[in-house]
């Protein structure tokens, strides 16, 4: 049976850029060297105090995990 381990984790901002057109505009601000370990709600508090600090506003918030599979 295989299994995983978590080698990193990023944490992403996704924030409203606008419209052009019709068509949304998303501008990402990318956050690497998060704990493996943190949970989500961990990482949604950092991402509501880190929020107001930006110009745009906040649209969603998403975790980039990077895993290896051993057998």
């Amino acid at each position: 049976m295989a299994t995983t381990a978590i080698l990193s984790t990023q944490l992403r901002l996704v924030f409203d850029g606008g419209m052009d057109g019709d068509k949304q505009i998303y501008k990402n601000k990318n956050f690497s060297n998060v704990k493996t370990s943190a949970t989500p709600d961990q990482l949604y508090a950092v991402a509501n105090a880190l929020a107001p600090l930006q110009q745009l506003p906040l649209l969603s918030v998403e975790r980039n995990d990077s895993h290896s599979i051993y057998a």
